[in-house]
């Protein structure tokens, strides 16, 4: 049986996994999920205050362009540094009965895609009371959503074998994000780097995600072709690359886990 047919057997406890992931995150707090769709809000208020007023930023809708690269960004890092213990925080399960190992990263990352749909309501608060006009464009919002999710998935998946043979990922993994975000333009603008960096910020894929995000929203235009290709060929060769890597070495987790 093929890991395709695996996973579509699998189905209802990949559901669960799921659930319980959405149930534990918000266990306990009063406001529960409403955190979703508070959470961006309050970040995008304190970088507006920052970046607008304190450091005069100039971008229309800094707001809603501020909110956009946050809830993209935080999508990104949640989900992966989720995937990433995967395995390893599910060890005594994989150790008992046989499961598809590839379910837990996706899990993760589809619970934390979950989240970020209740986020688009705090983009769409923002959006009605700063006046950003509604277009046609926004029918692609399910095209950039969709490539961001496969992207973060082969990362996800990735990570998550990685840090079964090397501990220490986990740690180097934050790291390596801190200096992911600031080269990626949640709060600040391409247009203000210098002629001879733009070539190196162009290889984020990142940019190209948000960047497609906020030309549908504050542009209301559809991104060229060569961005939908862009896009969708970045997130289909890391999901490959992310699950034939686990795929080659799946087979000895439970001697490390």
């Amino acid at each position: 049986m093929n890991q395709r047919n695996l996973l579509r057997k699998y189905r209802p406890l990949l559901d669960q996994l799921v659930l319980r992931d959405l149930k534990v995150k918000y266990r306990r707090s009063i406001l529960g999920y409403l955190w979703s769709l508070l959470n961006p809000l309050l970040m995008m208020c304190v970088m507006t205050l920052v970046f607008s007023y304190v450091f005069r930023s100039s971008v229309e809708n800094y707001p809603v362009y501020v909110i956009i690269g946050q809830t993209f960004w935080n999508f990104f890092f949640e989900s992966t540094n989720m995937a990433m213990s995967s395995i390893l925080n599910n060890g005594a399960l994989i150790r008992k009965v046989y499961i598809p190992k590839l379910i837990f990263p996706i899990s993760r990352v589809a619970s934390s895609f979950v989240t970020m749909i209740f986020s688009l309501a705090a983009i769409l608060i923002v959006m009605i009371f700063t006046g950003v006009q509604f277009t046609p464009a926004l029918l692609m919002l399910p095209f950039a959503l969709l490539c961001l999710f496969l992207f973060c998935l082969g990362i996800g998946i990735a990570l998550s074998a990685l840090a079964v043979y090397f501990r220490d990922m986990m740690h180097l993994y934050g790291v390596l994000t801190t200096a992911w975000m600031y080269f990626t333009p949640i709060f600040w603008t391409v247009d203000i780097l210098p002629a001879n960096v733009l070539p190196l910020i162009q290889l984020n894929p990142l940019l190209h995600y948000i960047s497609y995000f906020r030309s549908l929203v504050l542009e209301g235009t559809v991104p060229p072709f060569s961005e939908h290709v862009i896009c969708l060929a970045l997130s289909l060769i890391v999901l490959a690359g992310g699950i034939a890597l686990f795929r080659r070495t799946q087979k000895n987790f439970i001697l490390y886990i």
